[in-house]
């Protein structure tokens, strides 16, 4: 039996709008009550000094491109339409040569950023498949580089104009080599989640999202695309005389299994629509804000009744993983759209909201029975010092800030804000070796 608690914090988030104080106790890589521990030796127990911190539970990226982690600031990819930056990044890609080294890499580079920004579970929507290339040891890749660093990783495996009959034998064979056997998309430690969708329906015929959907259906696993990023509605409307909305409804991608990114120009009729659906929403306002796509009115999908989760997006729109600090964005710029949404709730997405789009209750909170993946945010500096409210302050004050442990099922993967499961610097010159390569 292995046991972790955390004392002396500050304030403790248990989940959106709950807060407390007193002890965190995880047995065996799940939260439980402090009275649980009666009769369990805690003589080989880990302790946690928090201290002047607020723990929180691990933060969840609900919307990430792992590989653009090796294709951050590239001249030209800044403040251009879509349509312009979508074959700028599609050219970089080919003159690296994407395949399961790089992916293994960036990823590794992008989930190690993750950890030390309090990121426990990654949402890795995977688009990138040359030709020929070995998918099975790519999604591999990604999978190792999640378990040696100890973090948690959703694998979807996505498509962007690949050849649908292609795609979804690709995503069957992903699926069977990652988790033989399983039904449901998830491994029995939850260490590990798969999932399909196509990009969009500016990229993506009716036949791949019901092949991938034919997938999904066939192991459990759940769906997701991106939806209304401004791009997608000009072209959906040009190809098909129909908004990107009105397609998913038609081709059966609105429903509760799915989850949709971005959704920066949205309607109250079609927010309406998405949540009678049951639908789940990932906001980026880390990639859709610097790129000027637009800002996805946030405050009206959760008062229609839509669980909204938080992504960073790419390194190719965003540059960095960093998922605190877009929420800190998202508060910021949520006033553009509608009222501006407080700190707590915004938190909420960043932790059980994102959670929901992946249908995994047990993460985003530290409630008992939940998940041991938490975070230990140190609010006792200058940077802190006047602030009223801690939890509030964790996304107003101290822009970038970092936490000082982290940890994931239990086990402690990040302390006094360095790794525990690897070297930070060797991670970097991999990376850059291969691509410059």
């Amino acid at each position: 039996m292995s046991v972790l608690v955390v004392r002396g914090a500050l304030a403790v988030v248990e989940d959106t709008g709950r807060v407390r104080t007193g002890d965190v106790v995880c047995v065996d890589g799940t939260i439980v009550e402090s009275i649980d521990l009666a009769g369990v030796d805690r003589a080989g127990a880990t302790e946690v000094d928090a201290t002047g911190c607020v723990v929180t539970a691990g933060l969840v990226n609900a919307h990430h491109h792992l590989l653009q982690t090796a294709f951050r600031t590239l001249p030209g990819t800044r403040g251009i339409p879509m349509r312009e930056w979508l074959p700028a990044m599609a050219s970089a890609y080919t003159s690296a040569g994407v395949d399961p080294e790089l992916t293994g890499l960036a990823a590794r580079a992008g989930l190690a950023e993750a950890l030390l920004s309090g990121v426990t579970t990654v949402a890795d929507h995977h688009l990138t498949w040359p030709s020929g290339a070995d998918t099975v040891g790519m999604a591999r890749a990604a999978a190792e580089a999640a378990a040696g660093l100890g973090a948690r990783l959703v694998f979807v495996r996505g498509a962007a104009r690949d050849d649908p009959q292609e795609a979804a034998a690709s995503a069957d064979a992903i699926v069977r080599a990652l988790l033989p056997g399983v039904h449901g998309g998830v491994s029995a430690d939850g260490m590990l989640q798969v999932a399909v969708g196509p990009a969009g329906v500016h990229s993506d015929p009716r036949e791949t999202f019901a092949l991938l959907g034919e997938v999904a259906a066939m192991h459990g696993l759940r769906r997701r695309t991106q939806a209304n990023e401004v791009v997608d509605v000009g072209i959906a409307l040009e190809r098909y005389g129909s908004r990107p909305i009105d397609l998913l409804d038609e081709w059966g991608w609105l429903a509760p299994d799915v989850t949709l990114a971005h959704l920066c120009a949205v309607s109250d009729d079609e927010i309406a629509r998405l949540a009678a659906s049951g639908v789940t929403a990932t906001h980026a306002p880390g990639c859709d804000v610097p790129m000027g796509w637009g800002v996805a009115p946030v405050r009206r999908l959760l008062d229609a009744g839509l669980a909204v989760g938080l992504g960073t997006s790419g390194g190719g729109s965003n540059d960095a993983g960093h998922l605190l600090a877009d929420a800190r964005l998202a508060m910021q710029v949520s006033a553009l759209v509608g009222p501006q949404l407080p700190a707590s709730e915004v938190l909420g997405t960043a932790t059980a909201g994102s959670a929901e789009g992946l249908g995994r209750p047990e993460l985003g909170r530290l409630t008992p029975g939940s998940a041991a993946d938490l975070c230990v945010w140190d609010v006792s500096g200058v940077a802190d010092a006047g602030v009223a409210d801690p939890v509030a302050g964790l996304l107003w004050a101290s822009p970038g800030r970092r936490p000082r442990t982290v940890v994931v099922g239990g086990r402690v993967v990040v302390d006094e804000g360095r790794l525990t499961t690897a070297d930070e610097h060797d991670i970097v010159a991999q990376l850059f070796e291969r691509v410059r390569r």
